[in-house]
């Protein structure tokens, strides 16, 4: 079957794709190579738009134009993480175990945790606590143009300093 060109008067066959609107749609029509030429070359995406229309434009498209969140807005996950981090549910700090800490043998989870986090095993709470706020401020993705890798990163830390908190609660 010949799909014929969706051009007014034209007898040739539709084979390229053209969009009927410029919302991303599904919806297109089927041009032949000398029509499709002419559409592209007077397709204008940002035509009817004004400067400000244009300008959020591409600012979205840096982000697939899906919102983000900033660091300290009070929905962002990890900020929500960091609030948790910080508030000591725990007593930790006020707990007899936490002086006791460094009397008792770690376990391999705990030393793989503390790798995780660039620390050695003689690691004191305080220099946990420290440098989960400094690994986080490093490696946070809205600081790295939204890498994955730093992203993944910090996943790794935050759930490292998760099960320090934990074991530090429970010893």
């Amino acid at each position: 079957m010949k799909i014929i060109c969706d051009w007014e008067n034209c007898k040739e066959t539709g084979s390229y794709k053209a969009p009927v609107e410029k919302d991303n749609s599904k919806k297109y029509r089927l041009l032949c190579l000398n029509h499709i030429k002419i559409f592209n070359k007077n397709w204008n995406y940002f035509e009817n738009m004004n400067d400000q229309e244009i300008e959020f434009f591409i600012k979205s498209d840096l982000t697939w134009h899906k919102s983000t969140k900033t660091f300290g807005s009070s929905d962002n996950f990890f900020n929500i993480l960091w609030n948790n981090a910080l508030d000591d549910k725990l007593n930790i700090f006020k707990s007899s175990n936490f002086r006791d800490f460094k009397k008792t043998k770690i376990s391999q989870q705990d030393k793989d945790a503390l790798q995780v986090m660039e620390l050695n095993d003689e690691a004191k709470w305080e220099q946990i606590h420290f440098k989960f706020k400094e690994l986080v401020k490093k490696y946070h993705p809205d600081k790295n143009q939204g890498s994955k890798k730093f992203e993944e990163k910090l996943k790794k830390i935050t759930l490292a300093y998760s099960h320090l908190k934990k074991t530090l609660g429970k010893k």
